[in-house]
């Protein structure tokens, strides 16, 4: 018997805050079923092609240290430079620049709350770096 993934759970201080912040950064609604209401002791993302969803617990302590762990997104509609803007309007900030001027690479933002994630190119300039 193996384990399957379920949720990826982040801790925060402001469970609402972030777990919209993601939505918008992933475009995933909330579960009709279960909606994310003001003052929920928790924030649920489901994703909505399968696999794990995003959980945003609340903790009293904050983030001192770099992530052990973070997110990679690729874009689906823009590329990954339209992508960094895109998310810097929605909170993001940049931490480390990895963009190379022949447009591999990647750049590391951190969310409202610190934790970084990577931002990748996109599938389409995968195959427009390949050919």
């Amino acid at each position: 018997m193996v384990s399957r993934l379920h949720n990826i759970t982040v801790d925060c201080h402001d469970h609402e805050a972030l777990g919209a912040f993601w939505a918008g950064v992933l475009g995933w609604p909330d579960d009709p079923e279960n909606p994310n209401e003001p003052g929920d002791p928790e924030w649920y993302l489901p994703p909505p092609a399968g696999g794990p969803g995003l959980l945003f617990i609340p903790v009293p302590e904050g983030k001192t240290v770099k992530n052990r762990l973070h997110l990679d997104v690729t874009p689906q509609d823009r590329t990954r430079d339209e992508e960094v803007e895109r998310l810097m309007v929605l909170g993001a900030r940049l931490v480390d620049d990895h963009r190379k001027p022949d447009g591999t690479g990647w750049a590391v933002l951190a969310d409202p709350e610190g934790n970084e994630f990577c931002v990748e190119r996109s599938d389409a300039e995968r195959v427009q770096q390949s050919e």
